[in-house]
């Protein structure tokens, strides 16, 4: 891979976002955006052809760099990177150069023949990842890593009962939306594929109620991003840790929102001093190209059999030469610690205006506020910073590029000082 000349911490210039649909449940903003000529916006055009199940903001991005997203007749600061998805911003000159090599390369091919990207995909990962997680499976989305982590448990274990904390989010597919808290709302399944019990958050008690011989994996989010960016107790992670480890149950620690830099580590796990079963990452895996991981011990990978999982896009060489590329970026250009300082910077001096703490780790942060997080969300956006909300209606939540400059955070402290306090 090319290396970069210097650190990509700047990329000034016209910007571009591909999806300004922040969740589905909770962004629906009135307002639209005009054109020219009376021609259709992209809004009125996507109606006309795709399902209407997205809220959506009233910006149309129609290209991007660095951090900043260009709207047509406004630059936007976007502090929210697609779910988390644009760990370098967009258009970073390393990740162009590699996902084009690669395309005139080998565009495609599938697992069923070996890739030397492939491997060296698996490696870098296996390397980044925390000690003992080394043998990977590639999948294309969180909710499919997380799916196939599920499945894993199940089998391995012979049990029925899969155990989650309230308040996670893990996917919209029939397993991982068994255990996100709320999906009642829109799971619409007949049943689930195994009896579910959600563990009270923080709450050593309750997981001692609930964790038990017939439990056959705990799946959390160390840092539970739709719920606000709570970061969960570590006494509480470390609780069930021990009660997995005597019953005999697989834990899952699902990464995908705070993997790959985001908390200021390689992975959330490594601020929690635990070792997982299986963890499970995509969004800033691929810095924008759609793929995820699930990483596993050496006793989960000894029993692995052909025809247990299988993907057709997993692996694709586009992907891998992706994952390999953002690993390879964010250590060469020391991005963990830019995480870790532009949090502490936003901790200082965003508790300002409407805010009144600042919660979450690293990069995956919630603003906590003392009115509608909608309203203020809005109102930033009317000063062209992006941001996003949560399930919590009074916390803001946060997960921009890990390029991230201390002038963003400036101006973002700035704007909220601007705003009213109640």
């Amino acid at each position: 891979m090319k290396q970069p000349a210097s650190p990509h911490l700047e990329q000034r210039g016209p910007s571009r976002e591909g999806n300004a649909a922040l969740h589905e449940q909770h962004l629906t903003v009135a307002g639209a955006v005009t054109t020219e000529m009376n021609q259709p916006t992209a809004r009125q055009a996507e109606a006309q052809h795709l399902l209407q199940v997205y809220g959506q903001l009233p910006i149309e991005p129609v290209s991007a760099h660095g951090i900043m997203l260009d709207c047509g007749d406004r630059q936007v600061i976007d502090f929210y990177g697609g779910h988390a998805v644009a760990s370098l911003g967009y258009a970073h000159p390393v990740v162009v150069e590699a996902l084009a090599a690669q395309a005139h390369t080998l565009f495609f091919q599938s697992n069923a023949v070996a890739l030397d990207i492939r491997a060296r995909a698996a490696a870098t990962l296996a390397a980044f990842a925390p000690d003992g997680l080394d043998t990977v499976f590639f999948g294309n989305s969180g909710a499919e890593a997380n799916e196939n982590a599920l499945r894993l448990a199940c089998r391995l274990t012979g049990r029925n009962r899969v155990v989650a904390i309230e308040h996670g989010f893990h996917g919209r597919t029939a397993a991982a939306g068994a255990v996100t808290w709320g999906s009642e709302k829109w799971y619409a399944f007949p049943r689930r594929p195994f009896d579910v019990d959600f563990i009270v958050r923080d709450s050593v008690e309750s997981a001692r109620k609930l964790i038990g011989e017939n439990t056959a994996a705990v799946i959390l989010e160390l840092v539970q991003g739709i719920a606000g960016a709570v970061d969960l107790d570590p006494e509480f992670v470390g609780g069930i840790a021990e009660l997995c480890r005597r019953n005999g149950a697989l834990l899952i620690v699902d990464e995908v929102q705070s993997g790959v830099g985001r908390c200021g580590q390689p992975f959330a796990t490594d601020l929690y001093g635990i070792r997982p079963d299986i963890l499970t990452t995509a969004k800033a895996l691929g810095g924008g190209f759609p793929c995820s991981a699930m990483l596993v011990t050496d006793d989960i990978a000894a029993s692995a059999r052909p025809g247990d999982l299988g993907s057709t896009f997993g692996g694709g060489p586009l992907a891998c030469r992706m994952i390999q590329t953002v690993i390879e970026v964010i250590e060469q250009d020391n991005l963990l610690e830019n995480v870790r300082a532009r949090s502490a910077q936003i901790r200082a001096s965003c508790v300002t205006g409407p805010v009144e703490s600042v919660q979450g780790r690293g990069l995956l942060l919630g603003l906590r506020c003392r009115r509608p997080a909608a309203a203020v969300r809005n109102e930033l956006l009317e000063k062209n910073i992006l941001v996003g909300t949560s399930a919590d209606p009074h916390v803001i939540r946060m997960l921009p590029p890990l390029i991230l400059e201390q002038h963003h955070v400036d101006k973002l402290a700035a704007a909220l000082a601007a705003l009213p306090e109640d």
